[in-house]
């Protein structure tokens, strides 16, 4: 799932952007309510989740909020604040906040709650393409009903070139989408696709190698 965290304080973000990664999320981070503004003013900014902090440069976290549920009434919102005052946390629920979480909070905690926000509102829970299945939820695989586990990095991969089912993924999306933007060189990519493929059931799944073009997951030996 995409996510967007909106966070000001700099070493918060760094933890909760390895957190949520390592969960297999894919997380955009933006650390001023403006940009924020500016991101989710696209009718499909096609985020699946918004992580908000309240105090924010540029733009105050409740005008975030406001100005996205004008034309957004589904999207998942998480206030993060360390603002503890009742007024503050109904105002957010007012305008449309899921859910409320205050500072300092444990990092288990603020997974489970995103976990429970996407079970709610994700937007596709399922992913199929042949035998193989896809829970956006659980992010977790199955082939033919029976659970098909892969270590995270592949599965992260897997996952991303289920979205695009027989359409190539170019490295650079690989890159992006699957790894959020690590810096993965070629031959690392390369890699995890050929421990990817020696997983797969070959006789009814397959993992091309498209010239120019990158890797493409269809049906088929």
């Amino acid at each position: 799932m995409k996510l967007l965290l909106v966070e000001d304080d700099a070493l918060l973000a760094e933890s909760l952007l390895a957190l949520l990664r390592d969960h297999g999320h894919r997380v955009e981070h933006l650390p001023r309510g403006d940009a924020a503004l500016a991101r989710l003013a696209d009718h499909e900014h096609s985020i699946d989740l918004v992580l908000l902090d309240l105090n924010l440069p540029g733009a105050g976290g409740l005008e975030v909020l406001e100005a996205l549920r004008r034309h957004d009434r589904e999207t998942p919102v998480l206030v993060l604040t360390a603002r503890g005052a009742v007024e503050d946390r109904v105002r957010g629920l007012d305008l449309g906040a899921d859910d409320y979480l205050a500072k300092p909070f444990a990092l288990d905690e603020l997974e489970a709650r995103v976990r429970a926000l996407l079970r709610r509102h994700a937007r596709a829970t399922r992913l199929t393409l042949g035998p193989l299945e896809f829970d956006a939820t659980t992010l977790g695989f199955t082939i033919d009903g029976a659970p098909f586990p892969l270590p995270p990095r592949e599965q992260r991969l897997l996952a991303c070139l289920l979205r695009h089912a027989g359409e190539p993924v170019e490295k650079a999306r690989l890159a992006e989408e699957a790894f959020g933007g690590e810096p993965l060189g070629d031959n690392a990519i390369e890699v995890y696709v050929h421990r990817l493929r020696k997983r797969l059931p070959t006789e009814r799944l397959a993992l091309r190698t498209v010239r120019g073009l990158g890797y493409l997951l269809e049906t088929g030996p």
